[in-house]
């Protein structure tokens, strides 16, 4: 059965995206932690968006860098770029490349990562192959997916509220997001594209928010879900945030929102 794509667009919402930074940090750090990239490494971050965790790790390299972030969208790859000129980063720069038709030689890179793109590869096998070919032998990688539908909430609670509502092509793309976290799914992909020497983790973290008005304002501000709610009659957008909101009853904790998250990381050389 094919998995619907059903994904935001991202270069619209890219100037928009980085309301999520914050929530998505604590994975960027698994993720560099595991890179334990050096200075004067060549390092590729793959699907970077608005460039993270590149933008981190440049930072603290400190004027010894050298960064290339790639991702799809030429959005997310201008509002990248961007910060590299407000901040004056040195060793770092970001191009429009899709992850499954890299134009780079092979065997050039020290470090390679992806923080939550791999899933939303058009050919994730393709993209993983390509990952191979430019990570140097014993060159080191690290990247992160979700995990299972039911382990994120945040996306599972929109695809059951708009489900009913909206036709099948409009659904939230729960299944693509997701569909790396079958149980043995990621490390079989990774043997196919040429992995051997690795690891697959189940980690988890928490969005944190102040409240639920807090979260809801962040979904809106980003446009997450704007082709859902544009779809839908105006009389119906108010039960979507009510519908929501009694999903995240449970989740509320001494006056705070706490929603676990899942998510895997495979990390190991060339």
């Amino acid at each position: 059965m094919s998995i619907k794509n059903n994904q935001p667009d991202w270069d619209k919402i890219a100037e928009k995206f980085d309301v999520w930074l914050p929530h998505i940090a604590p994975v960027g750090e698994v993720l560099l932690a595991a890179l334990d990239a050096k200075p004067g490494e060549r390092i590729l971050d793959l699907a970077s968006g608005t460039g993270e965790p590149a933008l981190t790790l440049a930072r603290r390299l400190k004027g010894h860098a050298n960064i290339l972030g790639i991702d799809t969208a030429d959005g997310m790859v201008r509002v990248a770029q961007a910060k590299v000129v407000k901040e004056r980063l040195t060793g770092i720069s970001f191009r429009c490349m899709p992850a499954e038709q890299l134009t780079l030689e092979d065997n050039t890179f020290d470090r390679v990562l992806c923080r939550f793109g791999v899933m939303l590869f058009t050919d994730p096998l393709q993209g993983l192959k390509e990952m191979h070919r430019v990570l140097k032998p014993g060159g080191r990688f690290a990247l992160a997916v979700w995990s299972t539908p039911e382990t994120m909430p945040t996306l599972h609670w929109a695809y059951e509220t708009f489900k009913s509502r909206l036709p099948e092509d409009l659904h939230p793309p729960l299944a693509k997001v997701t569909s790396m976290g079958a149980p043995g799914l990621l490390q079989d992909l990774l043997n196919e594209a040429g992995f051997s020497g690795f690891s697959v983790e189940p980690r988890a973290f928490n969005y944190q928010f102040r409240s639920f008005d807090d979260f809801w304002d962040t979904v809106e501000a980003s446009d997450i879900l704007k082709q859902q709610y544009d779809a839908l009659p105006q009389s119906e957008r108010g039960k979507i945030r009510d519908e929501v909101g009694r999903f995240a009853r449970d989740f509320i904790h001494d006056g705070q929102l706490r929603i676990p998250h899942e998510y895997l990381v495979a990390a190991g050389s060339k």
